[in-house]
């Protein structure tokens, strides 16, 4: 990473099947617009409840992407 420069960006991704899931759905949306994409940080961590049960995890991540030279 030596040398390199980011720009920061923080999303939300969101699913029903666990925290992973969440995180590599919010990855795989950025990746559609966003090019050199280069690491992730989670930041949050949340879920949705429907009648008492965990009905889908969202989480908060900021991604880091690298200036094209």
């Amino acid at each position: 990473m030596a040398n390199h420069v980011y720009n920061v960006t923080e999303i939300v991704g969101s699913s029903p099947e666990g925290i992973e899931a969440a995180v590599n759905n919010a990855i795989g949306e950025a990746s559609k617009t966003l090019r050199n994409l280069d690491w992730f940080e989670v930041t949050s961590v949340r879920g949705n409840l429907d009648e008492g049960r965990v009905a889908d995890w969202q989480v908060t991540i900021k991604l880091g992407f690298r200036h094209e030279s």
